[in-house]
């Protein structure tokens, strides 16, 4: 048995036999031809047909994994269209007398290293997509068709990298899950497989030849790692691991798909909240109707130096674009307190959890939140993005988030950068916000409530202190109460209210939630399901009469 250890793309146990998939050969030969206008001609004829297939395959794409992952063939196509692109073959062909074929070879292997020696993470990911239409041209220019999985049964497929095209075209009934040695956790290809729910690893340092090839495979994507050629107590294991996941899967697929509405018809936005961009996976797997807090501070907290805006601007966009049209609520930076980042350079507080925080950084450090901002509002134009601000407690603080929204506004327009028209929402996570929620409710299009602040401001207690446990009360009548405040005040003034605190994914109080009228519950991936099923099997309006909840 062999074990090669790789990054994880999907979780999830799959096993089965191993088949390298070899992509056609690509060998271009050097040919010096007399007629370069018909060669000129010929390529694009070529790319004219790439254009269609490329086509074909954005449609196929659209109805299996939705309108965002499916943008990745127009992208190619716009790429097919390049004048630099373009250009340059049209030289080679031109100035040295050459055949398509190598033209399109040499301008790809050039255009390729200029995109992976780039220092922007997104753009040396196009390297790779510039590899693919320059193969799909030299193939449809020698004539030979595209290569692809060929099994009789499913298998695992093993691959030195595998391009967002052949992903798409492979027949899924034929594939238990892909490795590949190459890739990136954040293109394309892992992007589409998270969303297909196959489970799959990336940078697997493993051979691809006959050591490998028709022998039994396991993937465990959880460890990340692949077992090739197994023992038996090794299959015994992953066998009895593989059938736990199936188990789940069984209740996945009884409520995936499922709306969030009660036997009575109340509706509710069932989200899920995400650290960063890894944990999409989760909320795809687990059927999030959204995202309803993507907690940006740890793009922060990751880095040794203040992100840029184009870093920011690649996540953000990697985020709405892989939820293809659902929401997703982006709060704003929120360090302090228990979050500390080092080249804030922030001074040493005796009680940080009521000190220098969250909006109150941001609006003393105008160029932070600005750059932020700017990469928000230009990453709302790939998707349903919504913003969020934390830890407001009076309007004076809405009203100059405004102001600057409005100033990056003003510079985008200036810029030619385009922006979409994103919700702003706040979080209520004080006692002062909850009295004056009202009034705040007239300053922006939705709440959320933050219960694990609210609790610890309005108890006085340390939410971090495990001396205080017993005093820490969660379902505190003043707690609940002040849910129940907010969210009347919210539809006073015909906003929505939610809940993105630990008490949103509390199955003791769904039925609370859902008689106070919360609009929305965002928990983390794994608890989606257990709250839709009480959801689906409520009937709110028995719930009232029978408990006694207002």
């Amino acid at each position: 048995m062999n074990k090669y250890n790789g990054k994880s793309v999907f979780k999830g146990i799959a096993i089965g036999k191993i088949s390298v998939y070899k992509k056609g050969e690509q060998l271009v030969k050097r040919t010096r031809i007399e007629d370069t206008q018909a060669e000129i001609k010929r390529y694009k004829d070529a790319v004219s047909e790439a254009t269609r297939q490329l086509q074909d395959l954005y449609d196929k794409a659209l109805k299996e994994v939705g309108e965002a992952n499916a943008a990745i063939f127009e992208i190619h196509q716009m790429m097919l269209e390049d004048d630099g692109y373009e250009e340059s073959v049209v030289n080679i062909i031109e100035s040295q007398n050459m055949n398509a074929e190598y033209a399109v070879a040499t301008t790809g292997d050039n255009f390729s290293q200029m995109f992976a020696a780039m220092d922007d993470e997104y753009m040396r990911g196009r390297a790779a997509d510039v590899k693919d239409i320059s193969e799909r041209l030299i193939t449809i220019l020698s004539g030979k068709s595209q290569s692809g999985v060929s099994a009789d049964e499913p298998v695992i497929v093993v691959a030195l990298d595998l391009a967002p095209s052949e992903t798409v075209q492979m027949d899924k009934e034929k594939v238990l899950s892909f490795v590949t040695v190459e890739g990136s956790l954040n293109s394309h290809t892992a992007i589409l497989a998270r969303t297909m729910s196959i489970p799959s690893l990336i940078g697997t340092n493993m051979p691809l030849d006959d050591t490998v090839d028709g022998k039994l495979g396991i993937v465990d994507g959880e460890n990340g790692c692949i077992y090739v050629d197994p023992d038996e107590e090794t299959i015994k294991i992953m066998t009895k691991k593989k059938e736990e996941d199936d188990n789940k899967k069984l209740l996945l697929q009884k409520l995936k798909g499922k709306e969030n509405v009660t036997l009575d018809g109340q509706k509710v936005k069932l989200y899920a909240n995400i650290g960063n961009i890894k944990d999409l996976a989760l909320v795809l797997q687990n059927d999030a109707s959204g995202i309803g807090l993507f907690r940006s501070e740890f793009i922060y907290l990751d880095k040794d130096d203040y992100p840029t805006e184009e870093e920011q601007f690649t996540i953000y966009k990697t985020v709405v674009e892989t939820m293809a049209g659902k929401q997703v609520i982006i709060r704003t930076l929120d360090i302090g307190a228990d979050k500390q980042c080092d080249y804030f350079n922030m001074d040493k507080e005796a009680n940080p959890a009521l000190g220098y925080r969250a909006i109150r950084i941001c609006l003393t450090r105008p160029e932070v939140f600005k750059t932020q901002l700017r990469a928000l509002f230009r990453a709302s134009a790939f998707g349903n993005l919504a913003i969020m601000y934390p830890m407001i407690t009076s309007t004076w603080e809405v009203e100059e988030i405004k102001r600057i929204e409005q100033e990056v506004k003003d510079e985008l327009t200036k810029e030619n950068i385009p922006f979409g028209n994103p919700q702003s929402g706040i979080m209520i996570e004080t006692p002062a916000a909850v009295i004056i929620s009202r009034a705040l409710a007239k300053m922006v299009d939705f709440f959320s409530i933050g219960t694990n602040d609210l609790t610890q401001y309005t108890l006085a207690i340390d939410r971090q202190n495990p001396k205080l446990d017993k005093f820490y009360d969660a379902h505190h009548p003043a707690i609940l109460e002040m849910i129940r405040m907010v969210v009347e005040n919210a539809h006073k003034e015909g906003i929505w209210a939610g809940i993105c605190g630990e008490l949103g994914a509390d199955t003791e109080l769904t039925r609370d939630f859902l008689a106070m009228g919360v609009d929305e519950l965002s928990v983390s991936p794994g608890s989606v399901l257990p709250i839709r099923k009480i959801i689906v099997e409520t009937d709110v309006k028995e719930y009232i009469k029978n408990s006694g909840a207002k």
